[in-house]
């Protein structure tokens, strides 16, 4: 339901520290896509360094030759001291690197992405639009008239909301999970109640967010030629207006919140499920592929502390992916329904230059989705998919950026 996305719903059906990966494995949701709950800042943080280096081996050594040579107490110290400096300088650098690659990924998926979820949500709630941008050339070529008209702060309109979003739908997960017995993870020695527990968790989130959502969507879809500047707070003003049916009057087609709780629970769950599978289906395959080394092997090989960090970013980035593919018709009929009878003016999206009015006149779920098939054809559920590729090209540019930059580092640093 959230973009990167916001979701965005992207922690995996399990426990934070997944035992099917290196020990530091490092972590992409892109959300939520999508909705990653981890903490970049946390001891128990998936961007967390490895350890450097084999201690032990080393240690053995220093014991073995202070043992062969009988230095002096202050000798030996100093041979004890020695490699433990050396080892906490490279630990240092580790640690800021690894920090650096999960801000770098998640500077990309909230910030450097937004423009595309902008333009993304745009089309898929603009009926009236005859280009539907599959393709990202398309896109990028818009998206630069609307930069031209609106000025270059149009693209990140919005951003704010989808921030505080996440921020509630962590809350909530929080004092849910805290408040009941449903789990917030999933131990890796799992059982079918602890899932269904922890889906119901997810589903629940989902609900409490949804007016919030609602806020937030229109925010960035609203045209920035028509609309004043909100304030920060907005998201939460218009949400809890939403829920108590007070504030600004909506047109007789709003659809109650209550015809809205099944797709965006579903649009939720659905994609958290499908990102978490082939999350933990990947790193699955990248453990099988790559053997255990030696920490005596450990110790020479940038590649290994690459390996430490990457599958992880890798496999949350292919997972938000899939997810998002999967999913997308699912989103566009959710993005609609949530937006119908708001009254809300977008930008028009086949030439970037003018203005249109949302009017559409569904009555649920269902007539949503036989109304865009009959009039839009199957295309119609996937405008604006340009700008996904658009997204997560980028993404992968600045993933393997970070990596030459990480690998520059560890080599200097040897």
């Amino acid at each position: 339901m959230y973009s990167r996305r916001p979701q965005n719903f992207s922690e995996g059906l399990e426990a934070r520290g997944c035992e099917d990966v290196p020990a530091a494995a490092g972590g992409y949701g892109m959300p939520t896509r999508s909705w990653d709950c981890s903490d970049p800042w946390a001891p128990e943080s998936r961007y967390r360094a490895p350890p450097a280096g084999p201690w032990g081996e080393r240690q053995a050594a220093a014991t073995a030759t202070a043992t062969a040579t009988t230095p002096t107490p202050a000798s030996g110290a100093a041979a004890a001291a020695a490699p433990e400096t050396g080892a906490g300088s490279t630990d240092q650098l580790n640690r800021f690197a690894g920090f650096g690659v999960g801000l770098a990924s998640l500077f990309t998926e909230n910030v450097l992405a937004h423009p595309c979820i902008v333009f993304r949500r745009q089309c898929q709630v603009n009926y009236h639009a005859k280009n539907y941008h599959l393709t990202p050339f398309t896109v990028i070529n818009i998206m630069y008239h609307f930069s031209k008209t609106q000025g270059i702060k149009g693209l990140w309109k919005g951003m704010g909301s989808t921030f505080i979003v996440q921020g509630i739908a962590l809350g909530t997960e929080g004092i849910i999970s805290e408040l009941t017995p449903l789990p917030r993870e999933v131990s890796h020695k799992w059982s079918p109640r602890q899932i269904a527990g922890h889906l119901v968790l997810k589903g629940l989130t989902c609900v409490v967010a949804l007016p919030f959502y609602s806020a937030s969507l229109i925010e960035t879809v609203q045209s920035e030629i028509i609309r004043d500047n909100p304030g920060i707070l907005d998201c939460v003003k218009e949400g809890i207006c939403r829920l108590v049916g007070m504030g600004v009057p909506h047109s007789k087609r709003l659809l109650p919140l209550g015809v809205l709780v099944f797709p965006t629970v579903l649009h939720g769950v659905v994609h958290y499920i499908i990102s978490a599978i082939i999350q933990k289906l990947i790193l699955f395959l990248f453990r099988k592929k790559t053997p255990h080394q030696h920490p005596a092997d450990a110790s020479n090989s940038v590649q290994t502390v690459l390996d430490a960090y990457f599958p992880e970013l890798i496999a949350s980035f292919v997972a938000n992916l899939c997810a998002d593919i999967l999913v997308y018709p699912l989103e566009t009929v959710l993005h609609r329904l949530h937006i119908q009878g708001t009254r809300t003016i977008i930008d028009n999206t086949d030439h970037g230059f003018e203005v249109l009015p949302i009017n559409t006149q569904y009555e649920g779920m269902r007539d949503c989705i036989n109304v865009i098939k009959k009039e839009e054809g199957i295309f119609g559920f996937y405008k604006g998919f340009g700008a996904v590729i658009v997204q997560y090209t980028l993404h992968a540019v600045v993933l393997q950026i970070t990596k030459i930059i990480y690998s520059t580092l560890l080599q200097n640093a040897t």
